[in-house]
């Protein structure tokens, strides 16, 4: 999950950096590193988020649709057994960067940088709270012995 924060909290920095409005190698490098950056956070984030479903027990989501079911899963708790892992605002964020890394991935050839406001606002929120979210959602289930 470190990997997923670092990469979305340098996205952000890419985007303030700028030079999306720059000619040729210049322009082109710029786009390149935000959407890698992006796809690295989101693909760590999924990564990250297989593995905590694997400690607890649970099938990693299959299908054509993984990517958004682990997502809408990590949003809900298990009566009885677990609470959501992430909070609504956060799994909205990673729903956004999850779009925006299909498609980074199946349509880069049509990239605009205009249109990625909303996922550099997600890249913001995940950078920020991911790592708090997993802690807090640790602390709940495993929580700390008492000394």
């Amino acid at each position: 999950m470190e990997a997923g924060a670092w990469h979305f909290d340098l996205a952000v920095a890419l985007w303030r950096d700028g030079g999306f409005d720059r000619e040729g190698l210049d322009s082109y490098r710029a786009e390149m590193a935000l959407m890698h950056a992006v796809q690295s956070a989101h693909t760590s984030l999924e990564g990250g988020l297989i593995r905590i479903l694997l400690i607890l027990g649970e099938e990693r989501p299959s299908g054509s649709h993984w990517r958004a079911d682990i997502i809408k899963r990590v949003a809900m708790p298990i009566q009885g057994e677990r609470p959501a892992i992430f909070g609504a605002e956060v799994a909205a964020a990673a729903n956004e960067t999850r779009k925006f890394r299909h498609r980074a991935t199946h349509n880069y050839d049509s990239f605009e940088i205009q249109n990625v406001s909303s996922t550099i606002l997600a890249a913001e929120i995940l950078a920020k709270r991911i790592l708090l979210e997993i802690a807090v959602f640790r602390a709940v289930i495993d929580p700390p012995a008492e000394a």
